[in-house]
């Protein structure tokens, strides 16, 4: 029996503005050593020259779909992307990075209807990767031992992770529109869901990291959104029983310390406004420091 047999793959890239990296991209995910694999292109409301190169590249390639809509920001572009993915398994790509051209056939040989899938990612601007040992867990049991690790590429990203796509439409798992850091939001929620996570030490996938991208980017949309991502999972959290929350909780203080990190004064006034000082109180108990700094947020920003 062949690997395309075995299972099929579809890449959901959402596409917005990003020329000079678009190619790069494209080539990597339709020249895989591998046949059963389809690449949905979400093209965002682009406004440079990114919607005339998906063109060319849909015109040679048959298992490529261009998706048009208005602009509506990554996580709107990537549920569009994963309702119109075929594919046994789903791996979600930024539009200015690229893979491994053995990324599927090497995840066709290891899925096994495992919900997801993790593997190593290389930084380009320094070549470093992160470490990764061979192993087959339960997804909160998978999600409490590294989550909280020092990483070169953060554990959140969900771009470092194939997903089987019965698994995320069984659980409702989408990506939470009108916000930045997504996958902050979705990370968590799907290793609580999945009852099966294997993790391998292959680098598949290549981050760019530029300036003027969400995770390089702070501003007040951003902090706005790391304050309503700490509010909506530790209620998420709080009514859920039979699990260890230590790890979740001091990951959900983090979003609230980094929405306040700045000390800026009319920013902080702003934030507080939309603080769910109940939820930031719960989350914050399980270490003093965090404690120490919830009190400071709330009383002295």
């Amino acid at each position: 029996m062949s690997m395309a047999s075995v299972c099929s793959f579809s890449f959901i890239l959402p596409v917005y503005n990003v020329e000079p990296w678009l190619n790069d991209c494209l080539k990597s995910l339709c020249c895989q050593d591998f046949d059963g694999f389809e690449v949905i292109c979400v093209n965002d409301g682009s406004t440079d020259s990114s919607r005339d190169i998906l063109s060319e590249w849909e015109n040679c390639f048959p298992q490529m779909r261009v998706i048009d809509r208005e602009n509506g920001g990554l996580s709107a572009a990537r549920n569009t992307g994963l309702k119109a993915a075929q594919g046994d398994y789903v791996v979600f790509v930024d539009s200015d990075d690229w893979v491994e051209p053995t990324m599927l056939s090497r995840l066709a040989a290891i899925t096994d209807d495992v919900d997801m899938v993790c593997f190593a990612c290389r930084r380009t601007d320094n070549e470093s990767c992160d470490t990764l040992a061979t192993e087959q867990s339960d997804g909160w049991s998978y999600y409490n031992r590294h989550a909280l690790e020092a990483r070169i590429v953060p554990f959140v990203c969900v771009w470092q992770r194939c997903y089987r796509r019965e698994f995320l439409i069984k659980n409702g798992l989408s990506f939470r529109e009108g916000i930045l850091h997504e996958d902050n939001e979705f990370t968590p929620r799907a290793c609580l869901k999945a009852r099966s996570v294997r993790a391998i030490p292959d680098v598949l996938y290549n981050y760019r990291v530029r300036p003027g991208s969400i995770m390089t980017t702070r501003g007040l949309r951003s902090k706005e959104s790391l304050v309503l991502i700490g509010n909506e999972l530790s209620e998420l959290f709080a009514n859920e029983t039979g699990i260890d929350k230590t790890t979740v909780y001091r990951a959900l203080t983090q979003c609230y310390q980094m929405a306040f990190l700045d000390n800026n004064q009319e920013e902080d006034r702003r934030l507080r406004q939309i603080v769910d000082w109940k939820s930031y109180r719960r989350v914050s108990r399980t270490k003093l420091r965090h404690r120490v700094n919830y009190l400071r947020n709330r009383l002295f920003c």
